[in-house]
């Protein structure tokens, strides 16, 4: 008996299942390009049942020529159930191939064990699918905007905030109803048409912001720089007769040549009338028209450092010494105006920036449009981005002069980096900025 129950309580021990074993092979060719082979294929949406048979087809083409040897073939790939109809979408099967999706496929014989690997990895069809009960029934189009804007109303004013709702109920408050205005549309316009007789158009404002520019008689049409402002429009003619140069010629030194000038601080001025006496190529009657223009400047730069603070007329003649009454008076009445209840002239910010546009616009033309405007400013005591602005106003440009250009001028290579005032034909005024409304 114990030998019994002792053979009872032993575990019949359980015995090793055979190990299942599995041939890799590799297919000796992949699938012929007139063949069809196993494909891969991806359902997006919704899985077939696994008992859907699926056909391949391929494309027919109308010549051989059409025919790409070089470039596989999409197929189409395409099954059905009683519900459901599955076609592959040939966009999206290229555009999956082209982002360069591929897999390898095998395929398992389970009676021989084998998993063989086809050599060549391969692209997943995209399958897309169709209801067959809805195929009848045409799509709904799609809403139009207003459609749409009262939908968005509705949502919002049922599952909005109270914020998002306060602001549709400003927004339906604000809008026009046009059915309404149809009736009055006719005397609206003609209220308008009426109100705007007296507007001007764009020329006319455009014509009349350059009259209104401090700066003197402009041509817009002149194809020359040196004809964009006349000569007698900055200096009358008159005073142009009347200015002297032959002290000029009488003087010996440098410094004696100074003191013919009103203006005697100014280094620009200086260096040009020494060049201007220097020069030996050019006739004497170009060397006593550029003499003319350096005095004439001269004479403005002194009137306006006298006439910057509280001044006497009878004060002038003294301190713009040389120079002839006419010039004097003609000063006065363009660039001064005499306050009410008074008889003494006065400038104004606005008549001293007319008087340095005329000034300048002289300078120009001495430097053959194309002037040092950091040496003028700096004569002048006055900060170079302030005349920078006036030339601008000349319609000038702030650029690097090159090489050709500089050899035009007769300036030598240590300015090369520095930057000119420069007049071009023709005459760009710059835009007037609008401001911002706030």
């Amino acid at each position: 008996m114990a030998s019994t129950s002792t053979s009872s309580l032993k575990k019949r021990k359980r015995e090793a299942s055979p190990a299942g074993e599995i041939a890799f092979k590799l297919a000796p060719h992949s699938v012929a390009p007139g063949e069809v082979g196993p494909v891969l294929v991806s359902f997006p949406a919704m899985d077939a049942p696994p008992s859907t048979a699926f056909r391949c087809y391929r494309k027919k083409m109308k010549t051989s020529a059409d025919a790409n040897p070089d470039e596989p073939a999409i197929l189409t790939v395409a099954g059905e159930t009683d519900a459901v109809e599955f076609e592959s979408n040939e966009e999206e099967t290229r555009r999956v191939a082209d982002a360069g999706c591929r897999y390898v496929i095998a395929v398992h014989n389970k009676r021989t064990s084998e998993l063989k690997v086809l050599p060549a990895p391969m692209s997943p069809y995209i399958l897309t699918h169709t209801v067959k009960a809805l195929k009848s029934i045409e799509p709904a189009p799609a809403p139009s905007a207003l459609e749409y804007l009262k939908a968005k109303t509705a949502l919002g004013e049922t599952f909005g905030t109270k914020k998002a709702k306060a602001a549709i109920r400003a927004k339906e408050r604000n809008r026009v109803d046009v059915g309404a205005m149809e009736g009055v549309m006719d005397f609206v316009m003609a209220g308008i048409d009426k109100a705007a007789e007296g507007l001007m158009t764009t020329e006319e404002a455009k014509e009349l912001a350059d009259m209104n520019r401090q700066v003197p008689p402009f041509s817009l049409t002149a194809t020359d720089p040196a004809d964009i402002y006349p000569l007698h429009g900055i200096i009358p003619e008159p005073e142009w007769k009347a200015l002297p140069v032959s002290a000029f010629y009488e003087a010996g030194s440098p410094w004696e040549r100074k003191q013919v000038l009103p203006f005697r601080g100014s280094d620009w001025i200086n260096a040009r009338v020494e060049a201007v006496m220097a020069e030996t190529t050019g006739g004497d009657k170009d060397r006593k028209r550029q003499l003319k223009l350096l005095f004439y400047i001269a004479a403005m730069m002194a009137f306006r450092r006298t006439t910057n603070h509280k001044f006497k007329k009878e004060e002038l003649s003294t301190k713009l010494q040389n120079v002839p009454g006419s010039v004097v008076d003609s000063l006065l009445a363009r660039f001064t105006e005499s306050p009410r209840g008074s008889t003494e002239p006065r400038t104004t910010p606005q008549l001293e920036l007319r008087l340095l546009a005329h000034l300048l616009a002289l300078c120009l033309r001495v430097d053959n449009y194309a002037a040092d405007h950091a040496l003028i400013a700096r004569d002048l005591s006055i900060g170079t981005d302030k005349i920078t602005q006036v030339f601008k106003s000349l319609g000038c440009k702030m650029v690097t002069l090159g090489e050709r250009e500089r050899m035009r001028l007769g300036l030598p290579d240590s300015v090369a980096d520095e930057k000119r005032a420069v007049l071009t034909a023709p005459v760009q005024f710059p835009k007037q900025r609008l401001k911002k409304t706030r």
